[in-house]
């Protein structure tokens, strides 16, 4: 494990981005495992600047999400589907074909999550997985429980989380759907690199219990202590 303190938002933003690009060089059609949420905008403003320039292409990348609101169609404003769109797809040379989000409106969400895992292993799995985290340490929509769930599965997300993504929903938790689908910890660990990004004084403390403190599925992170190619990337302030 590769712990790097970063100094404020935009150099955290830029580290996370250098070490994507290079996965993106150094294999052109790389499988990138991506997240959503504040944490990885910055990084994800950097590459399309890249790719402006000329120093990069996602032509031959494909991508697989973390996870996906139930309820949510594809152009809310708070769907995964859109936030990938608007804060990268749309503004680099990638195949939209090749970008990949859970459905969230599938009618039969046991039979989608089947579908993602079958998705994920026919591309060859994850080069690259990019991680945020959670305040009660979760990764993906993987909330804190008795045991590791490993496959794509419906999970009901905790008071915490709705408490957290509320913001997203002017503030409204009522608004914050119950249920998400999420990549589980199987397909996370399987991934030849992942990259976990985390900013601000209140993500120090469960990141202290994730990395120093036991493994334990009521951290779900700290499993990722047992990853072989493990990059954190951490700044405390903006």
């Amino acid at each position: 494990m590769d712990i790097i303190h970063a100094n404020g938002y935009e150099d955290m933003s830029r580290k996370a981005a250098n070490i994507i690009s290079a996965q993106i060089i150094l294999k052109n059609d790389s499988v990138l495992g991506l997240a959503t949420g504040d944490t990885p905008i910055g990084a994800y403003a950097q590459l399309i600047e890249w790719q402006r320039k000329g120093d990069l292409n996602f032509r031959c990348v494909r991508t697989i999400n973390l996870d996906e609101y139930c309820g949510l169609v594809t152009d809310h404003p708070q769907s995964y589907r859109r936030f990938m769109d608007e804060h990268l797809f749309n503004h680099v040379d990638i195949d939209l074909n090749d970008t990949h989000v859970p459905d969230g409106m599938a009618e039969d969400i046991d039979a989608e999550c089947c579908r993602y895992d079958a998705l994920i292993q026919s591309l060859g799995g994850i080069d690259l997985q990019v991680l945020g985290i959670g305040n009660n340490g979760h990764i993906g929509f993987n909330e804190p429980d008795e045991a590791y769930i490993l496959p794509t599965h419906k999970v009901r997300l905790s008071k915490n989380t709705r408490q957290a993504n509320a913001r997203f929903f002017d503030n409204d938790v009522s608004q914050v759907p119950q249920y998400a689908i999420t990549m589980g910890m199987k397909n996370i660990m399987q991934a030849k690199k992942i990259l976990l990004i985390a900013y601000g004084e209140q993500k120090m403390d469960v990141l202290h219990r994730a990395f120093h403190g036991p493994v334990t599925p009521l951290v779900p992170a700290s499993l990722l202590q047992l990853h072989a190619n493990l990059t954190v990337i951490q700044s405390k302030t903006k």
